[in-house]
């Protein structure tokens, strides 16, 4: 029986390295993509590895929607060559960039940044990974915990991933006839080096956060890997076009 394949893009580290150990661990082979950190992304091959599984690191800047098709290209290539394979099932559009800037102090140039690799991003790297994409697949688009709560700072940040959150649902909509289910995961404050790392390094904010969450705490990567890792199993088929918010009950 052939092995699923996941596309776990900013898989170097944080949430989308977990992410892809997570699925190696329940027997899915991945596709994993850096930017720039070619060395912490052949880490996680071999971890992978190690774990019986089959994995190949790719680079790509999903803020440059016009390097797309030849990433396309690339997949195409790598599934023939490493699976003899056509077609992957999954796809976790992860990467992405955190900028704090108030409302009145955020620039043309910051919103941009955010547009093109937090919602442009994903708009065009699923469309062209779709022809690629198996019946029967599955989505998850990552999201915010800042699309229900807001926090001061996080405007143009938290805008662009409500906009993935409506294009989950047009994605639902229109891949159902496919087989293929889309749903957005929204982590609340979790412990990596996403924006600096201000959550895991500043401990009166990890506190605070902590003091403001049902669980008493705030999140580790292994508290959002393991919820993607089951949305694209078997087990959750039925569920489609959600928002599933994996936060440890933040501002309740």
């Amino acid at each position: 029986m052939n092995r699923k394949i996941a596309i776990v893009t900013g898989a170097s580290r944080g949430l989308g390295r977990n992410t892809a150990l997570k699925l190696a661990a329940k027997g899915v082979d991945v596709i994993l993509t850096y930017r720039s950190q070619q060395g912490e992304a052949a880490a996680v091959v071999a971890e992978i590895e190690r774990l019986g599984g089959r994995a190949v690191a790719l680079p790509l800047d999903v803020g440059v929607s016009a390097g797309f098709p030849a990433f396309a290209a690339t997949v195409r290539a790598v599934l023939g060559s490493h699976w003899q394979r056509e077609q992957f099932d999954y796809l976790v559009n992860n990467a992405g960039i955190g900028i704090h800037a108030g409302f009145s102090e955020t620039s043309e140039a910051q919103f941009d940044q955010l547009v093109n690799i937090q919602f442009k991003g994903v708009f065009f790297l699923t469309q062209a990974l779709l022809p690629l994409m198996a019946n029967g697949g599955r989505i998850v688009n990552i999201s915010t915990g800042l699309t229900r709560f807001a926090l001061p700072g996080y405007a143009a940040y938290a805008s662009m991933k409500g906009a993935v959150e409506v294009l989950t649902r047009y994605l639902a909509k229109e891949l159902g006839s496919r087989g293929i289910a889309v749903n957005a995961v929204a982590p609340g404050a979790i412990e990596t080096d996403f924006g600096g790392g201000v959550v895991r390094d500043n401990a009166d904010i990890n506190a605070l956060l902590a003091s403001q969450t049902a669980l008493g705490r705030v999140g580790l990567p292994d508290d959002i890997g393991g919820v993607i890792a089951s949305l694209l199993s078997d087990d959750n088929r039925w569920i489609n076009a959600q928002r599933i918010e994996a936060s440890g009950g933040m501002f309740l």
